[in-house]
């Protein structure tokens, strides 16, 4: 299906689109979009359309193809961006869908309302428009004594959101995030009064290897990154880069797949490729120190070894590790990955039991000659440490030594009280903690904070959002 150009006679649109859908089947479809600018060139454009059948962009190519509710967006990349009076250029995309397959009635690029009489562009200096990438506020951040602090003295805690997707969507040949990014997804992020962004990464699409896709691969997926960290700092807020997916075959005690590739939670980082990912990461961020690292998202070796000690020892340490079959890097390999960079960027490191266990956490804290080390540490409603007694005798003497980071807090109950309880014991004593996730999933899978990428709260995530707007509204 192709949209006419439609124009009044005699007058010249301003841009037209051309919509096409070039194949579809039952659950899905394949379309296209064709933009002419009749007006002054731009050096980069922004189409926008809605769909009106429940229609969902899944993929694309020759654009940054995000989805908002039913808006879509398709921005330039950055070698298509210029586009003279009278140039046009094409983007498509694969879309799912159910029933019937509306086609968009209106498009508008850059604000200018396409396939009707001129108007005058939009202006590019309209404060309407999207913020610059890297001219925001987020704070450059280091550890004093058991507190976070800015440039100025200032503490700061990190409250706010994961936003998942960069761990799995590029693994799995889909794209590179699971959902929009841009600044309107942003935007709403903000909205929630947060004031930080944890997002997980996937080690075999940051390094480009070969069982990824290209196009969602290697420097295409490091520039996205490198984006959607500009634009959470754009909001003033703290990005959290977080190595979630990595390689190694493991198929013991709570595998999370027998796949050596980074497609599961494996129990620790691999001596193979984490160490070239964090070499990586920290050469492309040590120049902003607005941004964080998190070292490994939920370690779990003491399912693999016999002895805590073992675990504790694996964890730090590495190498060859009891019931781990790959050379494993440990937390000092990677700290040592980041420093040798010349990075001082703020370190994250998770403990034992996917983060939920810190008990023996200070016994084994890895060395950092910058000292700017914090832990992290994850809990749900099912976890072994979920309540206050432990919280108490585990946390609060790492706590009390260094800043600690809830990295991931949340519920399956498709509620909150959970969580309003963990918020109670972190905000007596001043410390951060992010929920999990900012995905439209289903409350009780994931769980996810929200039922609309606009910020519309879940019956979970609804608990998170009252709290920051009323810690920092």
């Amino acid at each position: 299906m192709t949209i006419p150009v439609v124009a009044a006679q005699g007058a010249t649109p301003a841009c037209t689109v051309e919509y096409s859908v070039t194949s579809q089947w039952d659950t899905g479809f394949q379309g296209s979009v064709t933009i002419t600018n009749n007006s002054a060139a731009v050096s980069s454009w922004s189409l926008a359309f809605d769909f009106a059948g429940g229609q969902k962009v899944t993929q694309g190519w020759n654009a940054k193809w995000s989805q908002s509710g039913t808006t879509v967006t398709a921005a330039n990349e950055s070698w298509n961006g210029a586009l003279g009076t009278g140039a046009s250029v094409s983007a498509g995309f694969l879309g799912s869908r159910s029933g019937t397959n509306a086609v968009p009635t209106s498009f508008k690029l850059n604000g200018t309302t396409c396939n009707v009489d001129s108007q005058p562009p939009t202006d590019p200096t309209d404060p309407t428009d999207p913020p610059d990438p890297g001219d925001g506020t987020a704070p450059a951040l280091h550890v004093s004594g058991n507190k976070l602090v800015d440039a100025g003295g200032a503490t700061r805690r990190l409250l706010g959101v994961n936003r998942s997707g960069g761990e799995f969507m590029c693994v799995q040949g889909y794209g590179i995030w699971d959902g929009p990014v841009d600044d309107a997804a942003i935007k709403a992020i903000a909205d929630w009064k947060a004031n930080t962004v944890r997002i997980p990464l996937n080690e075999e699409c940051w390094l480009g290897l070969s069982n990824i896709k290209p196009e969602y691969g290697g420097a295409n997926y490091i520039a996205a990154v490198k984006d959607l960290v500009a634009r959470v700092e754009a909001h003033g807020m703290t990005p959290v880069v977080e190595l979630h997916w990595s390689y190694g075959q493991y198929t013991g005690n709570s595998a999370g797949c027998s796949d050596a590739h980074a497609t599961c939670q494996k129990p620790m980082p691999d001596m193979q490729y984490t160490p070239s990912f964090w070499s990586s990461v920290a050469s492309t961020f040590k120049d902003d120190q607005a941004v964080a690292f998190d070292l490994f998202n939920e370690p779990y070796p003491d399912r693999a070894t016999s002895t805590t000690t073992q675990a504790w020892q694996c964890w730090r340490d590495g190498g060859t590790c009891p019931g781990i079959s790959y050379e494993v890097a440990g937390m000092q390999d990677l700290v040592d990955s980041i420093r040798g960079t010349g990075a001082k960027n703020l370190i994250l490191a998770g403990g034992l039991a996917y983060s939920n266990d810190l008990s023996q956490w200070l016994t084994y804290k890895p060395a950092d000659p910058t000292g700017n080390l914090a832990a992290a540490y994850h809990v749900y409603n099912f976890n072994t440490c979920a309540s206050e007694s432990c919280w108490n005798s585990t946390l609060a003497p790492v706590a009390a030594q260094i800043p600690l980071v809830a990295g991931e807090i949340g519920e399956n109950t498709c509620s909150h009280a959970f969580v309003d309880q963990v918020i109670k014991w972190f905000d007596d004593r001043n410390l951060s903690y992010l929920g999990w996730t900012w995905n439209t999933w289903d409350c009780s899978s994931g769980p996810s904070l929200i039922s609309n990428y606009d910020g519309t709260p879940t019956s979970y995530g609804i608990g998170l959002r009252d709290h920051l707007r009323a810690l920092n509204g």
